[in-house]
């Protein structure tokens, strides 16, 4: 009886062996990388309640739930523009002369259904790069906080997300993309310093400058309604950024551990440089400084966290406050409404990294990238290439933005009126009150 036990118990394993022996065989899927890309995709959409949580503890009470819209409504309508078209026209084959990308199998991903990528299914990275579109135009509701129709904010993402932020992931991100083969290696941008940053800060600058400043500014105090909020929001944006840069990757090895690695010493670096900065002219640190380093620090690093080691991170993130904290000084000098400083935190933080990361740049990176080419790659030849891709990022981001303004607030409007604007946007635009009370800005 024993026996027979000890037969039965030893062939157990042998009833699945054909589905383990199946699932070797196929090696289609790399369970590990697919794994890591699943649960980046998780933390970057985590980033978007994150930003709605940072911008909405920024603004006055009576705008604090359709300033948190602005965020939670890209997921919906960029999250059904990229499966109907997005992820075709950024990632499909060049036409037009390199313009755009286009791949009918990703129209409505209909032709990715059993595609596998490198071992990951194309579903997942077409997910992982949709949450990149999708937070990417709520970042620019910094710029417009408290003062545009929920409709025409809506009509300028979409325009934005077609116009600009497709054709310029094309030209990164694509394979056969103009500045992702611009000299030896391309245009180094990992997680969107170009793409994602410095397009929406350019384009946060234009709309600020298009619509005006906010009635009563700067006369009148606009003191955010929640700094609580709004360091929770940045505590899930700097979480939610390890999945932004090390997902990035694509891959679960070393280049992730970089990439993460150099995520939280930036961060860390910034947040740390902004309190010191704030110590010696204040005598004082505050939250909101805190945070702002914070996002300092992160966006700076989010072109580099491939390419750079630890050092290069800290002086990036340090660089990148001190640039940040007198972007800010100079607008309040020159007046213009950019909210919540979209422009002088991801516009300039970034746009610094993508231009000084060739200074940083690890010596493998760049005994690989000369080999490619069978001669000499110098920080020179790359700071040109990084150099041609900010220039073209801010002529598409301004030129286009422009035009975008002028549509949408010659069709559906875009700047309230000023009784819909005292009154906020919570009762006015939505019929909802964020803390179900009035107060004395309401």
């Amino acid at each position: 009886m024993r026996k027979t036990i000890k037969v039965i118990l030893g062939g157990i394993p042998l009833i699945f062996l054909p589905q383990i022996v199946g699932a070797a065989e196929s090696g289609s899927v790399d369970t590990g990388t697919t794994s890591w890309m699943l649960i980046s995709t998780a933390l970057v959409l985590l980033m978007v309640p994150g930003l709605a949580m940072f911008y909405g503890g920024l603004v006055r009470t009576k705008n604090v739930l359709g300033t948190m819209m602005h965020s939670f409504v890209s997921m919906a309508i960029i999250g059904v523009l990229w499966v109907v078209c997005g992820y075709s026209l950024t990632f499909g084959e060049s036409i037009w002369g390199g313009l755009i990308g286009w791949n009918s199998d990703y129209f409505f991903l209909q032709g990715i259904d059993d595609a596998i990528s490198d071992g990951v299914p194309e579903y997942v990275l077409a997910m992982f790069q949709g949450k990149f579109a999708i937070i990417t135009p709520a970042l620019i509701s910094g710029a417009l906080a408290e003062r545009v129709y929920f409709r025409g904010y809506s009509l300028f993402i979409i325009l934005w997300f077609l116009f600009i932020y497709s054709p310029l992931c094309h030209w990164v991100w694509a394979s056969d993309g103009w500045l992702f083969n611009a000299g030896a290696a391309g245009v180094i941008d990992l997680a969107g310093g170009l793409v994602i940053h410095v397009s929406a800060g350019i384009s946060a600058l234009v709309v600020a400058l298009f619509l005006g400043p906010r009635r009563g500014y700067p006369k009148s105090a606009m003191s955010p309604n929640n700094l609580v909020m709004t360091m929770m929001g940045a505590g899930l944006l700097w979480v939610g950024w390890f999945g932004f840069n090390a997902g990035s990757t694509v891959q679960s090895g070393l280049d992730t551990a970089r990439a993460l690695t150099m995520t939280q010493v930036s961060a860390a670096s910034g947040a740390l440089t902004w309190l010191i900065i704030e110590s010696i002219m204040f005598r004082k640190s505050t939250a909101l400084g805190l945070v702002s380093g914070i996002l300092a620090g992160l966006v700076v690093i989010t072109p580099a966290a491939g390419v750079v080691k630890p050092v290069g991170a800290i002086t990036l993130g340090a660089l990148s406050s001190i640039a940040c904290y007198y972007a800010l000084v100079a607008k309040g000098k020159l007046g213009y409404d950019d909210s919540l400083d979209c422009f002088g935190i991801h516009g300039i933080g970034s746009g610094l990294g993508v231009v000084l990361l060739p200074f940083f740049i690890r010596e493998s990176w760049m005994a690989d990238a000369s080999a490619a080419i069978g001669k000499a790659w110098t920080t020179w030849d790359q700071l040109l290439v990084q150099l041609t891709g900010m220039g073209a990022t801010i002529a598409l981001s301004a030129i286009v933005s422009l035009i975008i303004c002028v549509v949408v607030e010659k069709t559906v409007g875009f700047r309230l009126d000023e009784e819909q604007e005292v009154a906020g946007l919570d009762y006015s635009l939505h019929g909802e009150r964020g803390y179900g009370m009035l107060t004395s800005d309401h």
